[in-house]
Order: structure tokens, then C-alpha cells, then sequence
């Protein structure tokens, strides 16, 4: 037997590892990533080594997506209590201990310093769907109240920080899975609807509750001005909405086909403050136009779809569960930056998969692509 295996040639053994990919989500992939690289080479040339950064960020997660796609689903359903129950001591040390950077307690020291809330956007739909398995074929309410639960400890304490952008994040991310579970719609239906009367009540009450010296209590002062600033970036120019009034005046003069590659004047006059991070959207815009931003549109709907697709395929209720919830991590982290650039969401800080630069983030979007093709791989074996 060893000798067997001694003679295969290398290329089949290489072939081994990567046999069972999902080939159109690595295709629609690779070009985001080229996508990534364009917009940050002509965002980001003269931004000290962003582009080189960002690049080798890329290779990393790209790295990290080969090898976790290498482990098996089973291992990784062995792995979510764990690395949920670290998240969450990780992020009580933070409220307990936590270091402060711009008014935000966000980090830990242990050794070196990490951000525990990022650990919970992949642990999170790890532990619900584990959660899940466990309950199939036997779902009552309490099941659904427990998972509630389980979600809700961390999005507090992630709040609590304050980082209402990574909150969203892991609870979309948990919410997806207790979605996907058969939450039942009419416990879906209610707090919709009260969540679209809140929203017309604040945009009637706006010029009152907006006014300076209210307080909300239940959100810190910055995410009300954040909120009211969406409402009406106009009310303060210069200030609060200008990265809003600057990232649409960006897109706008983008037009149809764009002021062409690296012709950007709001991005290259530094109007744009995060033109290499989170208004990134808005440097696109503006060089390649409404067709640019269609094609970037139809890239992450193709990735979404293709996400989906690897979910209803998958071979048990885990997989399933996990890889929908870590395909809509994806659609929720662009989403959320299209639409706080184009100012019809509030700016919370969040990335736009593969073509914002960060580090964090990158590693965190290369973990859920390996588990998709970790998925993947398992529907093939499970076939033959």
C-alpha cells in the first residue's frame, strides 16, 4: 500500500486536495478578487502600501480557504461549542479588561492583541447549526427561545463595546440559521412589521428627536448621530455627513460608464476619507461608473446564489444549516457597505468583501469560503 501511493504522480495528489471545490463560487471569487486589486491599485497607489497589503491579505485568505476547506464537516461540528465558548469568555475579558482605543473597548491582550468579536461571526453559525442537529426531528419553541438566547449573549457584549457593525454581522449571521431552522413566519412577521412602523415613526419625528441634547438612552450618542445624520446628512456637511454627501456625489459623477481608471478626482482630491476601506464602493463607482458597479453587484448575487446552492445540496441538517448562514454573512457584509455608501443605510463600519482593505476581515471571509468548499467537498463524497 505504500508503495502504491508512493507512485502516484504529484499532480493527482495535488488534484486530491482541491477535488470536490465548488468550481463556479472559486471562478466568481477569483474575479472579486481581481476586482479587489484593480479598485485598490488606483484607490490606494499612493496610500503608502495598501496595494501590496492588500494583496498579500488576499493570499492569506486564500491559504486559509485551502486548508480549512481540508477539514471535514463532521470535525468542524466537533469544533462549535469550543470555539463558541472561547469566544464568549474572550469577549467578557474584553467588558472585564479589554484594551480602549478611540473610545471603543474592542481588544484583549493574551499574548498578542486580538479582536474576540470577530472569532463570533464564524462561531456563531457554527454553534446554532451544531445546536440544530442536535434538536432534528424534534424542534419545539424552547429550542428556538435557547438558540435566541445563545445569539443574543454575544451580540450584547459585542455591542456593549460599542461595535454596532460587527453586532449586525453575528446577528445576521445567527439570525440566518434560526431562519433556516423552520422559524415558524408567523414568529417572523410581527417584529418586521413593528421594525417598519419604528422606521416610519423616526422619519416622522426626525427634526424633534434629531435635535441636539436628545438623548436616546438605549444607543450610544454616536449611533444616534449616525441615524439622524442618514436621515439628513445635510445637517452637518462638514462634519458628521460628510463621508455620506462625499461617497454619493463620488457615485453620482461616476455616470454610466465611469470617469475611466485612476481618473477619479473625489477619490485622488481625497474628498473620499476611506476610499481604501469602507467607502471603497464609492471610489468604484466613480472610475467605472453604474455598469461597474452592476458587474460588481451581479458578482456578489452570483457568489450569494452559488452559496445557496452548496446549502441545498449539503448532506445534513449541520451543513445545510452553516452553509446558508455563512453565505449570507457574505450578502450581509455587502449589502450593509453598498448601502451605508449610497446613504440609504447608517455608516457602521463595515467592509465590502474582497475589494476593502483589512486584514481581519479578509481572514474572516477566507474561514467561510473554506467551509462552503469544505461542504462541497463532503456532497461529493457523500455521492461516490
Amino acid at each position: 500500500m505504500v508503495a502504491v501511493i508512493q507512485k502516484l504522480p504529484l499532480r493527482k495528489r495535488l488534484w486530491a486536495l482541491v477535488e470536490g471545490f465548488d468550481g463556479p463560487l472559486a471562478f466568481v471569487v477569483f474575479l472579486l478578487a481581481c476586482a479587489g486589486l484593480t479598485v485598490m491599485y488606483s484607490s490606494g497607489y499612493d496610500h503608502g502600501t495598501r496595494f501590496v497589503d492588500h494583496g498579500r491579505n488576499m493570499l492569506i485568505a486564500g491559504f486559509i480557504m485551502f486548508v480549512v476547506a481540508q477539514i471535514p464537516p463532521q470535525k468542524l461540528m466537533s469544533l462549535a461549542v469550543p470555539i463558541y465558548t472561547l469566544g464568549v469568555l474572550l469577549l467578557l475579558a474584553v467588558a472585564l479588561f479589554g484594551i480602549t482605543k478611540k473610545g471603543a473597548r474592542r481588544w484583549v491582550n493574551v499574548g498578542v492583541v486580538i479582536q474576540p468579536s470577530e472569532i463570533l461571526k464564524i462561531a456563531m453559525p457554527l454553534m446554532l447549526a451544531w445546536w440544530f442537529q442536535k434538536r432534528e426531528g424534534q424542534l419545539r419553541p424552547l429550542d428556538f427561545a435557547v438558540a435566541g438566547g445563545l445569539l443574543l449573549v454575544p451580540v450584547g457584549l459585542i455591542m456593549k463595546q460599542p461595535d454596532l457593525g460587527t453586532a449586525l454581522l453575528v446577528l445576521a449571521a445567527g439570525l440566518s440559521v434560526i431562519f433556516f431552522a423552520g422559524l415558524k413566519w408567523r414568529w417572523i412577521v410581527p417584529p418586521v412589521l413593528l421594525g417598519l412602523v419604528g422606521v416610519g415613526v423616526l422619519v416622522v419625528m426626525e427634526s424633534s428627536w434629531c435635535a441636539d441634547g436628545v438623548d436616546w438612552r438605549v444607543l450610544h450618542e454616536y449611533q444616534r448621530q449616525r441615524i439622524c445624520t442618514l436621515l439628513d446628512p445635510a445637517r452637518d456637511p462638514l462634519g458628521k455627513g460628510f463621508h455620506i454627501i462625499q461617497g454619493m456625489i463620488a457615485i453620482g459623477s461616476g455616470g454610466l460608464w465611469g470617469k475611466g481608471f485612476m481618473q477619479g478626482t473625489q477619490t485622488h482630491l481625497e474628498f473620499i476619507p476611506e476610499r481604501t476601506t469602507d467607502f471603497i464602493f464609492a471610489a468604484l463607482g466613480e472610475e467605472f461608473g453604474l455598469a461597474g458597479n452592476l458587474l460588481l453587484i451581479t458578482g456578489f448575487f452570483f457568489m450569494v446564489y452559488r452559496g445557496l446552492v452548496i446549502a441545498a445540496q449539503a448532506p445534513t441538517l449541520f451543513t445545510r444549516l452553516l452553509a446558508a448562514s455563512v453565505t449570507m454573512i457574505f450578502f450581509t457584509y455587502a449589502f450593509v457597505n453598498m448601502g451605508m455608501v449610497s446613504g440609504i443605510l447608517p455608516v457602521v463600519g463595515v467592509p465590502l468583501p474582497f475589494i476593502s482593505y483589512g486584514g481581519t476581515a479578509m481572514v474572516t471571509l477566507g474561514l467561510g469560503l473554506g467551509i462552503l468548499m469544505s461542504i462541497a467537498k463532503s456532497k461529493q463524497l457523500v455521492q461516490t
